[in-house]
């Protein structure tokens, strides 16, 4: 590869995005590719699995010191030669949680970093929950060409991915990257499958690739790793291999078509309904309607 590929892979908290960065990450190396994942979040939690549990200082705890700064102070060499970085955040309490990334992409770009590494893939985990401020900088700046968002059937996750989507539309006209496909993370019920395929059609958008939930991923991370490393001969461990060939493979560029807010609303008490038909048909009913949340039971 001659110029370097940059992906932003977005995802609500505790949905799974930086385990599915990390692994992809890894994925990559092992498929021979010179990777870089950045961290974007300020937790500065989203390489550790690639550094053996070990956490690295991030851009902003590194500037706050007040040091003169190399190149070595901000990126670090992790699984297989992946390097890390981690933006950081803000003293508790004070600034804006987005600013790291700004701090952080500009610093790098001043030190040269991406020139001197010459990373084929560049991965941006970025924190999904809201796209304002400092969150937005990979999509409203293009520094990320291609957009990923991690979700699952459940009803936040989704929720997160439609104002993603909203994001990317507000910014395509005016340079901004644009989405590729939504990794549809713990889908281990054919439901699932169903729910995230029907919002992905409701959304105009694609699936880039299915990760079911697996206790090879637990206890990886148990040991501060990644599937790619702990347990490389593993099914889940393919799955993430497939994933990173399809992504390498994947030039879709477009925008999303997302959902107002009331046609969200009316589309998952769609769904919920099914879902309660299913569990009657299963003499499995154990709620009363109002008990029941939108979308995300288990069945």
């Amino acid at each position: 590869m001659t110029k370097a590929r940059n992906i932003a892979i977005y995802g609500k908290g505790g949905i799974g995005k930086s385990t599915t960065s990390s692994n992809l990450s890894a994925a990559l190396s092992d498929l021979g590719l010179k990777v870089m994942q950045i961290g974007c979040d300020p937790k500065s939690d989203s390489t550790n699995n690639l550094r053996g549990g070990k956490s690295i200082p991030s851009v902003l705890d590194t500037l706050r010191s007040g040091k003169r700064i190399e190149i070595s102070d901000i990126v670090y060499e992790g699984f297989n030669g992946v390097l890390c970085v981690e933006a950081g955040g803000p003293e508790p309490g004070v600034g804006c949680a987005g600013r790291g990334i700004i701090t952080a992409i500009e610093l790098l770009r001043q030190k040269n970093v991406f020139k001197e590494f010459k990373p084929d893939v560049v991965i941006y985990d970025v924190l999904g929950d809201v796209v304002c401020g400092g969150f937005s900088i990979p999509i409203r700046e293009g520094v990320a060409e291609q957009v990923y968002t991690v979700a699952s059937s459940d009803f936040m996750a989704i929720y997160a991915a439609n104002n993603l989507f909203k994001g990317i539309r507000k910014y395509a006209n005016n340079g901004g990257a644009l989405f590729s496909g939504i990794i549809a993370n713990s889908m281990n019920q054919p439901i699932q499958k169903e729910i995230i395929n029907d919002f992905a059609l409701q959304t105009k958008t694609t699936i880039a690739g299915f990760i079911p939930r697996s206790l090879d991923v637990t206890r990886s991370e148990l040991r501060g790793q990644t599937v790619i490393e702990h347990a490389p001969e593993s099914e889940q461990a393919e799955l993430y291999r497939e994933l990173a060939r399809s992504i390498l493979n994947n030039d879709k560029k477009y925008v999303p078509a997302p959902l107002e807010s009331e046609k969200l609303k009316i589309w998952a008490e769609s769904w919920s309904d099914i879902l309660l038909r299913e569990r009657e048909q299963k003499g499995q009913v154990k709620h009363s309607i109002g008990e029941i949340n939108p979308v995300g039971i288990e069945i």
